[in-house]
């Protein structure tokens, strides 16, 4: 599955839209990793603990999100976006969502149709 930041895909010819697509992920960092987070703010820098929970996060997103598309019939995504926000205290928001395409090469006979 081809997933872009971008309108278009350099190569490829998009020959029917499906509509829009998503992944969402709810994320809580567990009571040990609160504390460590905590200690880590008061010194400053940047907190791993949090940062590796939202490279994890993202990358189900993404899964999410490609998973919704290809439930749809799609094989690719375009105009592929990230929004987060925070749920209390203690959680994380991260959806991924694009545009669902079914896209060709464009040298393929499919675009000659």
């Amino acid at each position: 599955m081809l997933v872009v930041t971008t309108e278009n895909i350099a190569g490829y010819k998009t020959v029917e839209t499906l509509g829009q697509c998503f992944g969402v992920v709810v994320r809580s960092r567990g009571l040990g990793g609160n504390i460590m987070a905590g200690l880590r703010s008061i010194v400053g820098g940047e907190i791993h603990e949090y940062t590796q929970l939202l490279e994890e996060a993202r990358r189900h997103a993404v899964d999410r999100l490609v998973a919704n598309a290809t439930l749809m019939g799609a094989n690719a995504i375009v105009m592929m976006r990230f929004d987060s926000a925070e749920i209390g205290q203690t959680m994380s928001e991260i959806v991924s969502y694009g545009t669902a395409v079914r896209v060709v090469p464009t040298n393929s006979d499919e675009t000659r149709a």
